[in-house]
């Protein structure tokens, strides 16, 4: 830990729209730990939801980090592939993608370059519930361990890594993604709550069985019920047919069978529109078989590629962090460039048809010119 010092008091910059002066470890808009477990019950009951987090972290894509220097470039590659990152897990695309699924489920994600003989020993996905993030000058975050009620302020802010998304103005904190959709899901989850107990009511068939015995009847109103409950009991329980036979007056009668299901479908697809609509994933990825034409996928497919664009243009400093970090322990130098993978949402034949499509174009122009100036 030798190659960072903790950070000494430097004069901070003046902003003249914030006010002055500004009191230390004060959040205007904290993210709370009830909103936090919240957000954890709305991915463990609704799993349309936790499905979109998984498949826009997976929707991302891989990176790779070039350098100038070919040597240095190559032990970087063997570095991300093989970092140490928490206690079962290994690769810098690995951290991305748990760094990227606190972002979007919390709106906040912290984590940490971890030091060891002054070399990184690996990378680590703090768990917000033990921190706090209070912005004490308008350009600055800081990040402090609650401990037993009492804070204690991370040393070496230079080894911590943190992203808000869509932060609100003068906050450290962001905005999740899943902020808005507690009152859906919980109209959602209350359709389908209902949805089960009406199937509980009428799909499990219950009988009234009625007798009025006659006058000649020697057994009491009582005698006469307990035995045929018993009768009944014993032709339900069979497994083969068996009939039922009573003396008197014996009618039988399915308990709801008059009465219909209510039509959930929908409620239950206005609530699931809004959800999607908040998750910015089309519903044909989430196995929701909405009509919609080719042009309409293809249109969903391009605002999804700027969606991913933009978690990308989040995550590219934190990969360019580690990286530069890396490479000046190691002796490099620091200059370092992120290169993501390109996000394809079409069929690669039409991707191939558009470049062919390109050419051809590109060849009749030359053709032509050639014969203007003929």
């Amino acid at each position: 830990m030798g190659l960072f010092k903790p950070r000494s008091s430097v004069a901070a910059a003046s902003v003249q729209s914030s006010p002055q002066p500004r009191e230390p470890w004060i959040d205007p808009v904290p993210s709370g730990a009830a909103e936090r477990s919240l957000y954890r019950a709305l991915r463990h009951s609704v799993p349309i939801i936790d499905a979109a987090i998984y498949k826009l972290r997976r929707l991302i894509g891989e990176f790779t980090v070039t350098c100038p220097d070919p040597k240095a470039e190559a032990a970087l590659q063997d570095f991300c592939e093989g970092v140490q990152v928490g206690a079962a897990s290994r690769g810098m695309q690995e951290f991305i993608g748990m760094y990227l699924e606190s972002l979007l489920t919390y709106g906040t994600a912290v984590g940490e370059i971890v030091m060891s003989g002054g070399q990184i020993a690996g990378l680590y996905n703090a768990d917000l519930e033990h921190l706090e993030l209070t912005a004490p000058s308008p350009l600055e975050t800081r990040i402090a361990v609650v401990e037993q009620g009492r804070k204690r302020p991370c040393p070496y802010p230079e080894l911590l890594l943190v992203s808000a998304l869509n932060p609100q103005p003068g906050s450290p904190w962001g905005v999740s993604i899943l902020r808005g959709l507690p009152f859906v899901s919980e109209v959602l989850m209350k359709v389908y709550r209902t949805v089960g107990v009406n199937w509980d009511r009428l799909g499990n068939v219950r009988f009234a069985v009625t007798c009025k015995p006659g006058q000649e009847s020697g057994f009491s109103a009582a005698d006469r019920a307990r035995q045929m409950a018993a009768e009944w009991k014993k032709a339900m329980r069979s497994r083969e047919v068996s009939d039922f036979v009573a003396v008197g007056d014996v009618s039988i009668k399915a308990i709801g069978s008059d009465n219909q299901l209510l039509d959930s479908d929908v409620p239950v697809r206005q609530m699931l529109e809004q959800i999607v609509a908040k998750l910015g994933l089309p519903p044909f990825l989430l196995g929701l078989n909405w009509s919609s034409t080719e042009r309409m996928s293809s249109q969903q497919a391009d605002v999804l590629t700027s969606e991913l664009e933009a978690y990308r243009r989040l995550l590219t400093p934190v990969v360019k962090k580690i990286a530069s970090t890396w490479l000046l322990v190691a002796g490099y130098s620091p200059e370092c460039r992120v290169e993501w993978d390109e996000i394809t949402m079409q069929d690669e034949v039409d991707h191939a048809n558009a470049r062919y499509l390109t050419a051809r174009a590109m060849q009749l122009e030359k053709t032509l010119k050639e014969e203007d100036h003929e």
